[in-house]
């Protein structure tokens, strides 16, 4: 029998599947990181399992207690508060050793807040980069801020709503300008998106808000084109449509302009 890995409603007791909840009650054991919180969403849906702790304080125990079971083929059930275990939540460790022990590993798909709060802000796009939580220490965070400032794309990351304002405070130092959501409670019944830039958001959350937050940090601006660098694009174009080849275009253009003859190749295809 393979580990199951379920993902859990972020919120939204409704939004289990059907299919995490076939898993649960067919288990032998739901290993779950509250077991009161588990027993909940079960309750809810009329599903009778037993449950064990699996959590940070005793996943390297619990890991070494289950594997053997899973081994022998017992039906094992992983589940974690909320989303999907291993995703900043336990569950890594025993996935890890179960595929090094050759126990098929099934991953049953459900509720994301990454994904929720990334299409609530608004700053979808192809890509994204999830951080997980942000570093709590003020120049780990300074650090962060430095990487991203070129980022492209969007990122996501989890926050405490206690070191929320701080962090907004910093960001809004760091990135001023940048677009930007607070999403909090996503799912649940109090559920707000904030967007605006990071100097609006430090400004709406000077004091810590109730919740769990999701912070989405839209992408840099892509930089302004070099207009001597547009002149020198066209001519390329020129001669290519005269029938040059590319190559020798970008050659000839960037001995007469002074700009990079790579980047005139490059840019240009």
């Amino acid at each position: 029998m393979p580990l199951s890995v379920c993902a859990t409603p972020i919120g939204n007791l409704e939004d289990v599947t059907l299919r995490v909840l076939r898993e649960l009650s067919k288990a032998d054991l739901v290993l779950c990181e509250d077991t009161r919180r588990t027993q909940t969403l079960l309750r809810r849906h009329g599903v009778s399992a037993r449950t064990a702790s699996y959590h940070r304080h005793n996943e390297a125990a619990r890991t070494a207690e289950v594997l053997p079971r899973l081994v022998a083929g017992e039906r094992i059930a992983l589940a974690s508060d909320a989303g999907l275990p291993g995703v900043s939540d336990p569950g890594a460790r025993l996935i890890r050793a179960a595929v090094d022990a050759g126990v098929e590993v099934t991953v049953l798909p459900g509720p994301s807040a990454v994904e929720t709060g990334l299409v609530a802000s608004g700053l979808v796009e192809e890509r994204y980069q999830f951080l997980g939580y942000l570093p709590r220490g003020k120049n780990a965070l300074e650090t962060l801020w430095v990487e991203l400032a070129a980022w492209p794309h969007a990122a996501v990351a989890f926050e405490s709503p206690q070191r929320l304002p701080a962090t907004l405070r910093s960001l809004a130092s760091a990135l001023p300008g940048r677009r930007a959501a607070v999403c909090r409670e996503l799912t649940k019944r109090f559920e707000e998106v904030v967007r605006g830039t990071p100097e609006e958001l430090a400004e709406r959350f000077e004091t810590p808000p109730k919740g769990e937050i999701t912070l989405v940090l839209g992408g840099a601006a892509p930089p302004a084109r070099d207009a001597g660098l547009e002149v020198a694009l066209a001519a390329v174009s020129e001669l290519v449509a005269a029938g040059l080849p590319r190559r020798r275009a970008a050659e000839l253009v960037a001995g007469l302009t002074g700009t990079s003859r790579n980047r005139l190749y490059s840019s240009s295809l």
